[in-house]
């Protein structure tokens, strides 16, 4: 069975994504800390029912790590929505599966994160030999025994995820091949182009991430 995990929103310049999110919903990211090793660290801002947006982008304390930082990010010149995951229980057996239904989600990496109170989080994820995941097909995550980061953040409310992919029928087949037994919280469009867009409220902001970056829409009282 999987889930809804949360959202990756990568950025070059981390600190100054993490303020422009917290002005627009008015309330700030947790800070989450550092990937030891990996160049990166990251803020988190749970979105209900267990999910959470995640801010990634390199770690000043860490300018030198290798091997290149996860998700392209050295390669953005702008915030991005450049994917989001799902949360399996059994890494491996879900890994099996989805190859078996005809999607290789790639192996399986091992994980970690220094909190800022001096704790290791360990965790489980899937992504390409790079490590450069992106697109509208979700990677997996396996937390095993760590406790789950959506449980100790400030909480706005994830009103839609919308997927859209020039070969909707396409993606559509792989998106189910990767999410067996879940109900989707993504819809899925055909489009000229690739994207991702998520909307976000606290109360009356919306905010939306595509190609252009960060935006923010005022939205009435009452309408979802």
């Amino acid at each position: 069975m999987s889930e809804f995990d949360h959202l990756v929103l990568a950025t070059p310049l981390l600190s100054e994504t993490v303020q422009t999110v917290a002005r627009l919903l008015g309330m700030q990211p947790a800070e989450g800390g550092q990937h030891v090793g990996r160049g990166t660290r990251n803020f988190l801002l749970g979105l209900g029912n267990g999910g959470y947006l995640e801010i990634i982008g390199p770690d000043p304390e860490q300018p030198e790590a290798q091997p290149p930082r996860v998700f392209g990010i050295d390669h953005l010149t702008v915030p991005r929505l450049v994917t989001w995951a799902v949360r399996v229980s059994g890494m491996d057996a879900a890994i099996a599966s989805a190859r078996a239904r005809g999607l290789d989600p790639g192996d399986a990496w091992e994980m970690a994160r220094a909190t800022p109170a001096g704790d290791m989080l360990r965790w489980r994820l899937t992504l390409d030999p790079a490590g450069s995941h992106t697109g509208v097909v979700p990677f997996l995550i396996d937390w095993g025994n760590t406790r789950h980061p959506s449980l100790d953040l400030p909480q706005a409310t994830l009103l839609s995820l919308i997927a859209i992919h020039p070969d909707p029928a396409m993606i559509s087949a792989r998106l189910q091949s990767n999410l067996h037994r879940h109900r989707d919280p993504a819809r899925h469009a055909a489009g000229a182009h690739r994207r991702r867009r998520g909307s976000v409220r606290p109360g009356h902001s919306v905010v939306t991430e595509g190609a252009v970056g960060l935006g923010c829409q005022e939205q009435r009282r009452g309408r979802h």
